[in-house]
């Protein structure tokens, strides 16, 4: 079943960029958008374009980093620090 959730402009853009990450599991983007698997690739086929899809597919199958369970021991975190600079 597809999500009815509506997403802001801003937090589609933030899922997509999650879900091109290789840091950021599927579960990360879950917890905090509510997106399970099967959506998350409803999302991602309706924003992208077809060949843009079709890359990020074969890029999740072959990654081992999608899942936590997956994850080798030490890799916990969704985001690198450099990931986010702060205005001093």
């Amino acid at each position: 079943m597809a999500s009815k959730k509506k997403f802001s402009e801003s937090d589609t853009s933030r899922i997509i960029e999650m879900a091109w990450e290789d840091r950021t599991s599927l579960d990360a983007i879950l917890r905090v958008y509510g997106l399970n698997e099967s959506n998350l690739k409803l999302l991602m086929k309706k924003e992208l374009k077809p060949r843009s899809y079709t890359l990020w597919r074969e890029r999740m199958k072959n990654s081992n980093l999608r899942h936590e369970s997956l994850r080798p021991e030490g890799i916990t975190r969704a985001f690198c620090p450099q990931q986010y600079k702060h205005k001093k």
